[in-house]
This record gives C-alpha cells, sequence and structure tokens, in this order.
C-alpha cells in the first residue's frame, strides 16, 4: 500500500535561479486560494519569503480571499486587479474581469523586484471540468513556465477524483497533487486512485480549515490511516510544535508529588487544544473504528464551558479547589455562564483524577510514599502482666539494595542485576544468614568464585 502511494515523500523542486513559481490548479470549492495561504505559511516558515499572485479573476471575492489568508499568513499578496466583487465598479477596470496571464506574468516580476524566492499563483477554478477551464490554466501555465503544477483535489470527491485528475493531467499536465479536507471522514482513499492512474507523486495534504493544519505527504503514514492504524508520528510532530517542554516538564514533576492544580490543568489542556480538535487527534490513535466512534462524540463545546469555568476562578481558588464553598462556586457558575452543577461536577472530577495520578505516579516511584505505607505499625495484645505481646509475622525479606526496583532483588538503576550482590544473595559468603529466603546455597566449590569476572573465552 506504500508502495502504490508513491513509496517515499517527494519535495519541492525550487528553481535554480529564483523565484520558483508554483501555480495551484483544480476545481472550484477543491481549497485553492486557502491552500495557498497554507503553502506560503509552510514555506515561510522553512526560511523562504513567497508570494501570492490573485489570477482568479472570475469567482466572486476570491481576490480579497486570497487577500486577507495572506495577511493571516504573514506574506506579500500581489492583487492589481480586484476581480469580480462588489468593489469592482470603483476599480477602473470597471466590473470587465481582467487578464489573468497579464496578472501571472506581473506577478513573475513583481517577486524579482522585491527579491521574493517563491511565487504562488492562484488560478480559477470551475464546478466542472471544460474547455475554458483548461485553456485559460494552459495559458498562464505557458506563460510563466512553472517550476511546479499542484493539483488541488477534494480528498472526499470519491471515485469522480480519478476523471478529474485525468482531465487536469491532460490540459496541464501537473507535477504534483494535493488533498485537502483530510479532516473529513474520508480516510483518503482517493489518493489510491489518483496516485495509480496519473502517477503523478502526492506532495502535501491539508487536514483543517487552519493556515497551521498542513504537511508533507507521507505515504506511509496515510497507509496506515487508510488501514485504520492510526497516525502516530504526525500525532507526536504536532505535540512536539505545540508543547512546551518546560511547562511539560513542570507538569510532570508537579503530577509525581500530587501538587498539580487547576491552572496546571487548564494550561495542559489548552496545549492539547492547539494540536487541532481532540476528534481529529483522537483519530489518528489506533484503534480503527473504534476511535472513529469516539471522536464523534467528543463535544468541543463541553471543553469550551470547563475553560470558561476555570478562567471565572481567582488565582487562589485555582490553586487550591478546596476553598471553593456554595457562594464561590455560586459565582463562578454566574460568571462563566453555566450551572452550579457542572462547577460541582467539575470539581469533583478533578479530585478524583488528581487522587487517581497520586496513586498511579506512586506506584511507579514518582511521587510521595502513600497514605498505606505511612500507617502505624499494628500493636500486638497486651498480656495477663500488661506487657504486649509481639505482633506474629512472616519470614523476614531480605533488604533491596538501594537502586533497586520493588520486588526485584539486586537491580542497579540501570535495569541490570549487581552480580556480586546476587551471589552474596544466593549464600556467596557461605551458610544462609545472607541469603534469600527458600533459595538454596550455591554449590559446595563456587562459593567464592567472583561473578563479575568470569571469562567464558571465544568459540
Amino acid at each position: 500500500l506504500v508502495q502504490i502511494l508513491g513509496g517515499e515523500t517527494r519535495r519541492l523542486q525550487l528553481a535554480k535561479n529564483p523565484p520558483t513559481v508554483i501555480m495551484l490548479a483544480g476545481l472550484q470549492g477543491a481549497g485553492k486560494t486557502t491552500l495557498a495561504g497554507k503553502l506560503s505559511k509552510h514555506l515561510a516558515s522553512q526560511g523562504h519569503t513567497p508570494m501570492l499572485v490573485a489570477c482568479d479573476l472570475q469567482r466572486p471575492g476570491a481576490v480579497q480571499q486570497l487577500q486577507i489568508v495572506g495577511e493571516r499568513a504573514g506574506v506579500t499578496t500581489f492583487a492589481p486587479d480586484p476581480g469580480t466583487s462588489v468593489h469592482s465598479f470603483e476599480h477602473e477596470m470597471g466590473t470587465s474581469h481582467g487578464d489573468p496571464v497579464a496578472v501571472a506574468q506581473a506577478g513573475i516580476e513583481e517577486a524579482k523586484r522585491t527579491q521574493h524566492d517563491i511565487v504562488i499563483v492562484d488560478t480559477a477554478g470551475r464546478l466542472g471540468i471544460d474547455e475554458t477551464l483548461m485553456t485559460q490554466a494552459r495559458n498562464i501555465r505557458d506563460a510563466v513556465d512553472p517550476d511546479e503544477v499542484l493539483f488541488v483535489i477534494d480528498s472526499m470527491i470519491g471515485q469522480d477524483a480519478v476523471d478529474t485528475a485525468e482531465a487536469f493531467r491532460d490540459g496541464v499536465d501537473f507535477t504534483g497533487v494535493v488533498l485537502t479536507k483530510l479532516d473529513g471522514d474520508a480516510r483518503g482513499g482517493a489518493a489510491l486512485s489518483i496516485r495509480e492512474v496519473t502517477g503523478k507523486p502526492i506532495m502535501f495534504a491539508s487536514t483543517g480549515e487552519k493556515l497551521e493544519d498542513f504537511d508533507v505527504f507521507h505515504p506511509e503514514r496515510m497507509a496506515s490511516r487508510i488501514l485504520g492504524m492510526g497516525d502516530m508520528l504526525s500525532l507526536i510532530e504536532q505535540a512536539e510544535s505545540v508543547m512546551d517542554q518546560d511547562k511539560a516538564e513542570a507538569a510532570a514533576a508537579k503530577l509525581g508529588s500530587g501538587e498539580l492544580t487547576l491552572e496546571d490543568f487548564l494550561d495542559q489542556m489548552l496545549m492539547i487544544r492547539r494540536m487541532g480538535p481532540i476528534g481529529n487527534i483522537l483519530k489518528m490513535l489506533p484503534g480503527g473504528k473504534q476511535m472513529s466512534d469516539m471522536a464523534e462524540m467528543v463535544d468541543e463545546k463541553h471543553l469550551d464551558r470547563i475553560q470558561a469555568i476555570i478562567r471565572g476562578m481567582t488565582a487562589a481558588e485555582r490553586d487550591n479547589p478546596k476553598i471553593l464553598n456554595a457562594s464561590r462556586r455560586k459565582r463562578i457558575a454566574s460568571g462563566s455562564g453555566v450551572t452550579v452543577a457542572e462547577v460541582n461536577q467539575l470539581v469533583e472530577r478533578f479530585f478524583e483524577a488528581k487522587k487517581m495520578m497520586g496513586k498511579m505516579a506512586g506506584q511507579f516511584g514518582m511521587g510521595p510514599v502513600s497514605r498505606s505505607a505511612t500507617k502505624k505499625q499494628a500493636k500486638g495484645r497486651k498480656g495477663k502482666n500488661g506487657k504486649r505481646k509481639p505482633v506474629k509475622r512472616g519470614p523476614t525479606q531480605p533488604k533491596m539494595p538501594m537502586g533497586g526496583m520493588p520486588g526485584m532483588p539486586g537491580m542497579g538503576g540501570a535495569g541490570m542485576p549487581d552480580l556480586a550482590e546476587l551471589q552474596k544473595q544466593l549464600g556467596g559468603a557461605g551458610g544462609t544468614g545472607g541469603g534469600m529466603t527458600g533459595m538454596p546455597k550455591l554449590p559446595k566449590g563456587m562459593e567464592n568464585i567472583d561473578l563479575n569476572n568470569l571469562n567464558f573465552g571465544k568459540k
């Protein structure tokens, strides 16, 4: 399946002499204009200086949309013609459409003059494949001679993707494919058809509405997603991009010591939400249909309410929720627009989660000693003379060496047994006094052998 999807990731081919020209083509509604902003932001993060060129002069508001997207991405947009919009009558060209080919050529010259090393040309789309669309796209391609022609297609289009891809391959001869709307219900099976039919590589994938929801296409990850096996690598990369390592380590330390507060909980929740919708995160986990069903049950509005409740508390209340009496809870509910019952539920669940995490941390040696370990030892019963009788106990277990793990005698910090200590416990020093209960002594003649210096020779 990985081989069918291309085998390995294909990168953009940059021009030897800047600017590199990238032309976007596809049907209307596939997401070309938004993708132009995502691609420009992605390239800008790699140190490039991209510029957007608005050549979609037919769809109402297309030029204005590209300008807004470019502003959000923090890149320059070249739009000398307003296209079709409510402000067209104010322009010297009137409401008539300008020439997209001339705009594209002017955009290349402007990029050279202003020293932008990448030009992304946004072209017009149609609601269906027609010769007018192909002729215009072909004319722009011939005029600017792009280094890359990217075919943008909706991943939810289904098997219509084959006919559309073939038409654009024959019409403009694209060099790569971009899949959009991969955050929908579709797993991306259209990618199989497009790659197999056209033989062109899938280069990028768009997974949401935000400009950050964009990445290079990885065939092995898409194969895993199609088979319902999740996409852990992408999830890890997303986490690394939004997580603050220092804050995460501090939260882990607080978790281990049982000092986690609602402020820490809010910080962790905001970090996770910066990775994208919780439903999309769950879909990246292995589990197939179970995870998909669980993702559908996630209510983002409920998370918004939790966030509002915590923000409605004072710093002292977040730090110590135990001080939340009835009047405080009523005030928080009124201020955050929720019911008192929801505030009570959040506080109760927080205490339950904190208690459970503390127990888990204690089991793994992260946290403080549990209460059961600090209870007073059982006292013996008093005899006739008033003195206490000693409590009957089982055989004394040998003390664990320093740095060991509970139940694993002789395990050092690196996880390997110390042979000298093991020898001593097995009775290497003679007798059974220092040995483990129920363990036999070493055979006669082997008591004084140093197990750390055995030489087995070479075969």
